[in-house]
């Protein structure tokens, strides 16, 4: 820490409980500045877009996580053609991409060894996370998994201050703190939310492969991240849709690879047959299982790229009782005393996190206006 800033933290120590209630409402009208300062600065299409990108976050992260568990319940069994069919949407974003480059000047970003690298790192990262949440689907009622794969929160900071030099504080860690609380909370609770014929050793593997798939995720978030700051131009909205074409592309032949060695194309014939509502529902459960993902994904890298990681964490804080509410009414998911209380404290947590990440932010706004005063 620099003389400037130990003189700036000293400063806001020795202050009166009056002038911290001062200097609470200088921080909202900080805040509400910036907002303001940020609207302004960007062009009416900006916000349509994050708009758009937000929705698509809320609805089809949740409507593709129930759907998961849907191919479980009908009788579907295997993993790897759930996780396959989160990647083999890879096309859709790419039907948004191509028009862009002709009815525009944009033109696709050239590329390098280390743009590709980076593709093919976090196709494969991908492709593996899917498959270790895919596990945690069969395994765990749909709002457990949701519920739990709010820690991914927890791995995002630790790899963003790790690889992205990201700051921390006392709320972000009081944030960390708190997520893991409620994982652990849910963990002692694991007798009142088990579907019938589930062991304990599958329920255990579960929540084991619903936390790795978390923290998995967390890196891929950092290393996203890096990419845009690192190889990206973040000047136009279509390097995005590159980066996700790319990576979903690179994705899909690692899990039609898994496939195709575990011979699960061959059965799915069979598994169609046996599906409860027959070969059509089958075919319809994947079908949107394969488009809500590449939406949900789409939605959540243009958040970042639009926005910030803090809006990202405020809309992961969302969609958590979205799909936990989703799963108990469409799935007649359990509801213990204890997940509520996991999912109050979730909230509690995001909260904590989004605080920390704003008073981040208004002390560097504080900085640049006085380093600019003096």
């Amino acid at each position: 820490m620099s003389y400037d800033d130990s003189y700036i933290s000293m400063d806001i120590m020795e202050q009166t409980p009056q002038e911290s209630s001062t200097s609470l409402w200088k921080q909202i009208s900080t805040i509400r500045q910036t907002a303001l300062e940020a609207y302004r600065r960007k062009p009416i299409s900006h916000w349509i877009l994050l708009a758009l990108s937000s929705v698509a976050m809320l609805i089809a992260f949740p409507a593709s996580s129930i759907l998961s568990r849907v191919y479980y319940d009908n009788g579907g069994k295997s993993k790897w053609i759930i996780s396959w069919v989160s990647v083999v949407g890879w096309p859709i974003p790419a039907l948004l991409l191509f028009p862009m480059y002709f009815l525009s000047e944009i033109r696709p970003t050239p590329l390098n060894w280390k743009l590709i690298i980076s593709y093919i790192v976090l196709g494969f990262l991908s492709a593996a996370d899917n498959l270790m949440y895919a596990y945690a689907y069969a395994y765990l009622p749909a709002s457990t998994a949701s519920l739990l794969a709010s820690s991914s929160l927890v791995f995002s900071v630790l790899f963003g201050y790790l690889l992205a030099k990201n700051q921390l504080n006392a709320s972000i860690l009081n944030a960390v703190f708190i997520i893991t609380a409620a994982v652990v909370m849910i963990g002692l609770d694991s007798n009142s939310d088990r579907y019938g014929g589930i062991t304990d050793r599958q329920y255990i593997l579960g929540f084991v492969w619903d936390i790795l798939g978390s923290a998995l995720h967390g890196l891929i978030f950092a290393l996203s991240e890096l990419v845009f700051i690192k190889l990206l131009d973040r000047k136009s909205f279509h390097v995005v849709l590159e980066q996700q074409v790319m990576v979903s592309f690179f994705g899909f032949l690692f899990t039609t690879l898994g496939v195709l060695l575990n011979n699960d194309f061959q059965n799915m014939k069979s598994e169609a047959a046996s599906f409860v509502g027959g070969t059509s529902s089958y075919l319809l459960v994947l079908i949107w299982s394969a488009i809500s993902f590449q939406l949900g994904v789409l939605g959540g890298t243009a958040v970042l790229f639009l926005s910030s990681t803090i809006l990202a964490g405020v809309l992961n804080a969302v969609r958590v009782p979205i799909t936990s509410i989703g799963a108990v009414i469409f799935l007649k998911d359990p509801m213990s005393g204890f997940k509520i209380l996991s999912l109050v404290i979730t909230f509690w947590g995001f909260s904590s996190y989004i605080y920390g990440s704003s008073s981040i932010s208004v002390m560097l706004t504080y900085r640049r206006r006085f380093y600019n005063d003096v």
